[in-house]
């Protein structure tokens, strides 16, 4: 499929205005501060509303529609943590950071712990971002592999780059400034999807949400207090932990702490972003529940997106003619269910539903979200290259000119290495679930190290290196339990990995300092 002229004119347009002003930033990063934390001088509201152009990306477009179009509205249970996560992190982690004076938000665990929790965290940081690069190229290339036919691989390492040069000319001040016009861009995107979608469908909003509730398309999830599935709990839990740890103790938000005049407006910015995220969120889940009744309503169509799913699950499988491929085409088709092809439901309406014009603007309202989000990850990965490695390791006394230039030489190899993961990702069933795994696996043990270390004043390295240990045990234990012996598989759903990986850590410390404190008391 062809896109008009006038969408990919749209999409053209908006792709280089974003990286021309981006690009008008390159003169004003004069050293590596400039690069890193915009030297102080970004109002609170503005930092607030990058936050929130951090958290939509186009997973939010592809994943968290495709979300509520193959199920229902369980995973919102995540924002609604969010508010409480906020009032901790602002309360005790910003002016932990902010007097400080640390950029890196690992420093710490050095002087806490030692050299080797640094180095953990810094490992697990990585990973957490080059697996979110990945996810999120992956659901821009969805979006327009749905839209164009055009290569996912190449459409993958088309972003990669663009997103890299863009990152590598602007710096901080570039990306807060960028996210706050990308997020207009995002906002306006999702209203007009939504307006399509509820003026096109047969009966219109009345019986879109008839449709919605008796497929019980707006349920938060089960509320019976169990932790062996996604239950309401569970995924609260999740949200709470995972938010804590993200505003908290993630690189790409304690960075920005730093951007703001002040403890206040820094208290501010984040207060701001993350509760305009609440609302949102519930935007896009509201989306994917009027496309669902949107599909109910369109059988032929609903047909069709599953036999254009299946072409694309079946591809390099061996036949031996056309008429066999065919036959391989709709057996496939035919046994995928509404989960099975979410996430190339809201690029396949938009390919066959939008007028011209719309389904340009939208496509570049989802490129301007994986933008906004993949910037920051660039930014903020390279600064822990350099903070934590570069200078840690390398050179301590590093120029600021010196710094400037590593900054960008980092953000360069992030770049690589997250294109790299998202070719990896190609073809995997749901993107949001994928991204979740993949920071439960890698941020599970590093939130746990942190709060010990920020809780427990008696916790040492001695503690910290068991309790560590063990927690990392304890995450792949409940990840990859379904591959174990019956008798050795965990009770627990794997988003309570971290939940239970952060609380065990401290009873593992607990018992290590209680121990060691027996031991000096009887010698």
């Amino acid at each position: 499929m062809n896109l008009p002229f006038v969408d990919l004119a749209i999409i053209g347009v908006s792709i280089i205005s974003i990286v021309i002003f981006g690009g008008s930033f390159v003169k004003k990063n004069r050293s590596g501060s400039d690069f890193m934390i915009a030297k102080n001088f970004v109002p609170g509201w503005v930092i607030g509303v990058s936050y929130l152009g951090t958290y939509l990306s186009s997973n939010t477009f592809i994943g968290v529609v495709g979300m509520a179009f193959g199920m229902n509205w369980n995973y919102f249970v995540f924002s609604m943590a969010i508010p409480v996560a906020i009032l901790i992190c602002s309360k005790y982690f910003i002016p932990f950071y902010r007097e400080g004076g640390q950029i890196s938000a690992y420093s710490h665990m050095e002087k806490r712990f030692g050299a080797w929790a640094r180095v953990y965290c810094v490992i697990c940081y990585l990973l957490i971002q080059f697996s979110r690069i990945a996810t999120i190229s992956l659901g821009v290339a969805l979006a327009l592999n749905g839209l164009t036919g055009w290569s996912m691989t190449s459409i993958i390492i088309v972003t990669g780059v663009l997103i890299t040069l863009y990152t590598v000319m602007g710096g901080m001040k570039a990306i807060i400034w960028t996210e706050v016009i990308q997020t207009v861009v995002i906002f306006l995107g999702a209203v007009l999807l939504l307006i399509v979608i509820l003026v096109d469908i047969p009966g219109g909003a009345e019986n879109a949400f008839k449709i919605a509730g008796e497929h019980s398309k707006f349920s938060l999830g089960s509320f019976k207090l169990s932790f062996a599935e996604p239950t309401f709990w569970v995924v609260f839990l999740y949200g709470l932990f995972m938010n804590v740890k993200a505003f908290g103790f993630d690189q790409t938000y304690v960075q920005r702490y730093h951007t703001a005049k002040s403890d206040k407006e820094a208290r501010k910015s984040l207060w701001f972003g993350g509760m305009l995220y609440v609302p949102v969120s519930a935007l896009f889940f509201f989306i994917g529940s009027m496309l669902f009744s949107y599909y109910q309503t369109q059988p032929e169509l609903l047909s069709d997106l599953k036999h254009k799913s299946a072409i694309t699950l079946v591809k390099g499988e061996r036949v031996k003619d056309e008429a066999e491929l065919n036959m391989l085409v709709d057996e496939k088709a035919a046994s995928l269910t509404i989960p099975d092809v979410a996430d190339q439901a809201l690029p396949h309406f938009m390919a066959s539903g939008l007028p011209v014009g719309v389904a340009g603007f939208i496509l570049a309202a989802i490129i301007a979200a994986a933008m906004s989000t993949l910037c920051v990850c660039l930014n903020s990965a390279s600064t822990v290259f350099f903070e934590d490695i570069y200078k840690r390791y390398i050179h301590p006394d590093a120029t600021e000119k010196e710094g400037l230039l590593v900054l960008r030489i980092g953000t360069v190899l992030v770049g690589v290495i997250g294109t790299a993961f998202a070719l990896s990702m190609v073809g995997v069933q749901s993107i949001l679930a994928t991204w979740w795994q993949l920071t439960g696996i890698f941020g599970g043990a590093m939130l746990g190290l942190f709060l010990l270390g920020f809780i427990v004043k008696k916790a040492n390295k001695i503690s910290a290196v068991i309790s560590a240990t063990i927690g990392v045990l304890v995450i792949l234990w409940i990840t990859f339990s379904s591959k174990l012996p019956d008798f050795l598989q965990s009770p627990f759903h794997t988003y309570m990995s971290v939940v239970i990986s952060t609380l065990t850590m401290f009873l593992v410390a607990l018992i290590v300092i209680w121990f060691r404190g027996k031991s000096i008391t009887k010698s």
